[in-house]
């Protein structure tokens, strides 16, 4: 059957089934391949297609029904925690939204205002 489709933004001309799936297949591999995101939970990886500052999607086949805490990585360097609900599943993507997304610091916060980096901790008296 032979039906029109859009595939980012423009319209496609009329093409068969066959052709559409093996276009939209190689549309969701080289998203697989260009994307650094990936999620750590239960010790298993799943590599993030795409993200947005509500969510983000991954493969149908990789993510199961999701639900929880996880840790979001942008290659090797940990972005945050978050914990996530599965919305919906669309186009052969898993569709997950944040319930909550805490930015992870490589340094502790402190309770304390900074003056400066190079002031001294403290004055010591003169030794008169």
């Amino acid at each position: 059957m032979l039906a029109p489709r859009k595939v980012e933004g423009q319209v496609i001309e009329y093409l068969p089934d066959s052709v559409r799936e093996g276009i939209e297949q190689a549309r969701r591999k080289a998203e697989r391949r260009k994307s650094r995101l990936r999620l750590e939970v239960d010790g298993r990886t799943i590599r993030v297609l795409r993200s947005w500052s509500t969510g983000f999607a991954v493969a149908v086949e990789e993510g199961d029904h999701l639900r929880g805490l996880v840790d979001l990585y942008d290659g090797a360097r940990h972005v945050s925690q978050c914990l996530i609900m599965t919305s919906r599943d669309e186009g052969g993507e898993r569709i997950y939204e944040f319930k909550r997304a805490t930015a992870v610091h490589d340094q502790p916060p402190v309770d304390f205002e900074r003056l400066a980096p190079e002031a001294p901790g403290g004055l010591l008296p003169s030794p008169d």
